[in-house]
């Protein structure tokens, strides 16, 4: 029987959707062929392998996962036949996983700083790798990648912490010279909209700023267009699939953290979206060849921006560890589309195996000639 790992939680703004997604998932996964072991990350960065799997109620997320902190867990960093391994030196506890399924999301997490150890160990993981992660978590640095490869991209401008401290009378006027309103200021490399604002006024400009900046060193000035927000499931490795398209329409000012997760009224998930067919083939093809700019592999939501009125679409970002509660749109798009929760969970990890085996056939000794 294979043992997996969810692991969860993490020092992100993002840890409590973490718990949240968690619990779906291992709710979810067929004990008939897995052995589900319990990874909590807690907000310092301490592992906790959890005695067993324990969800509870939670009045903002529904249900979460319980991270216990019990132990004093070191997680092997190098190759150990193939498994991560755990060790608490308080019990002299051992426990190995098969494959790591990360059900975590945001910096440390999201962004290849993961995907980096579980890479030095060796072992098995669902999702994109070191680069695709990374890559991913910038939308900085995936938006001219995607410029550059044929991927319509809403217009930016890129500001640093460093710039601002320095500068901001003279980049705040830029701003005002350079977009209309209103504008979004978003970080770089956070999701689930934390630290995003929309800003609809020059006054409020700064502030939005400082506000981003708290979240990352990079934040980026987005065109503040007047569109639908559609959503695409994408799955598999080197040639993957794209599901379905989904709508999100918020009832919020814009999808904000609060209407994803806190206001069960915040938003309406619509499956499938009510888009011309032709359009819709034209962002699925896009959504899979965007996976394989940005060098992903396993899964990622692919999110666009389409004009109201009009045919012209915009790839907003990728997420490549997307929500993962029974409500969210990744699982809903792909269970739409004839593929089940459980099942989705079952391929996810038959495909980090796959590219398991394919990483593990490099050499990394010079052959003698």
């Amino acid at each position: 029987m294979i043992t997996v790992g969810v692991l969860y939680g993490g020092r992100s703004g993002e840890h409590d959707v973490s718990l949240c997604s968690a619990a779906s998932v291992v709710a979810s996964l067929d004990r008939s062929k897995y052995k589900v072991v319990a990874i909590g990350i807690d907000r310092d960065g301490k592992w906790y392998v959890q005695d067993e799997p324990v969800i509870v109620d939670d009045k903002d997320f529904g249900r979460k996962m319980n991270l216990e902190r019990r132990g004093n867990w070191t997680v092997n960093h190098y190759e150990k036949g193939n498994a991560l391994v755990l060790h608490d030196s308080v019990s002299d506890k051992e426990v190995a996983v098969d494959v790591v399924f990360p059900v975590i999301h945001g910096t440390f997490c999201e962004d290849g700083t993961l995907q980096g150890l579980l890479e030095l160990a060796m072992v098995p993981y669902v999702g994109a790798d070191v680069a695709g992660s990374a890559i991913g978590m910038d939308k900085d640095v995936s938006k001219r990648l995607l410029r550059d490869g044929g991927i319509p991209v809403v217009p930016w401008k890129v500001v640093t912490h460093r710039e601002w401290s320095s500068n901001r009378k003279k980049i705040a006027s830029d701003i005002n010279d350079a977009f209309a309103y209103p504008l979004f200021v978003k970080p770089c490399s956070a999701g689930s909209s934390v630290g995003v604002k929309k800003v609809n006024e020059p006054a409020v400009l700064e502030g939005a700023i400082d506000f981003a900046l708290r979240f990352d060193n990079k934040i980026m000035i987005e065109d503040g267009i007047t569109a639908r927000e559609i959503e695409c499931a994408v799955l598999g490795n080197d040639d993957p699939e794209a599901s379905y398209l989904g709508e999100i329409i918020p009832k919020h000012e814009f999808y904000s953290y609060e209407a994803k997760y806190i206001d069960s009224q915040g938003a309406e998930l619509v499956i499938p979206a009510d888009i011309d067919e032709f359009i819709s083939a034209a962002i699925r093809k896009a959504a899979a060849q965007a996976f394989r700019i940005l060098n992903c592999s396993g899964m990622a939501r692919v999110d666009f921006f389409l004009e109201r009125g009009g045919s012209n679409y915009y790839l907003n970002e990728i997420n490549t560890l997307p929500g993962f509660t029974s409500v969210s749109m990744y699982p809903k798009l792909w269970e739409y589309t004839g593929l089940p929760y459980g099942r989705l969970l079952d391929k996810l990890i038959e495909l980090a195996f796959q590219r398991h085996a394919e990483r593990k056939r490099i050499s990394t000794e010079l052959a003698h000639v």
